[in-house]
């Protein structure tokens, strides 16, 4: 069995991939970054992710991360927030906001709607190409 390698998508260092996704180096500097973020936390309860960034110098983008993977707790953070990912507005669960979800939502019914009308129209002109032919089958 040989070794997984791979390149560390933060620092690009080639590394051995075992439980992590990134390399050794950025596994204890991620650490370090969810400590000074869960420090200030403790401090500051009622902060908001902009703040908590500024504060820590940890990405918001980082500790959106933290929130998404269950490390970092908002349930009694009641400014704290992440970004939707489509339009940037702060929501507290899910990845996104309520108006972006329903016009995802109504974008792929009118897809699907779309893609039923093409198939029921290309049904249509494969049967009149079919009845052309046969009149012109049946004129000789």
């Amino acid at each position: 069995m040989g070794m997984n390698v791979a390149n560390c998508p933060r620092c690009g260092k080639i590394f051995v991939k075992g439980f992590a996704e990134v390399c050794p180096n950025c596994l204890k500097d991620l650490e370090q970054q969810y400590e000074k973020c869960l420090k200030y936390l403790r401090d500051h309860r009622g902060t908001n992710i902009t703040d908590l960034s500024e504060a820590t110098g940890v990405s918001v983008k980082q500790i959106t991360k933290f929130i998404r993977e269950g490390r970092i707790s908002i349930m009694n953070a009641p400014n704290m927030g992440y970004p939707c990912e489509v339009c940037g507005t702060l929501i507290r669960e899910n990845t996104l906001c309520e108006p972006c979800r329903m016009k995802l939502v109504k974008d792929v019914r009118n897809n699907t709607e779309d893609e039923r009308r093409k198939t029921e129209q290309e049904v249509k002109d494969a049967h009149v190409a079919f009845k052309i032919q046969e009149r012109l089958r049946d004129r000789h």
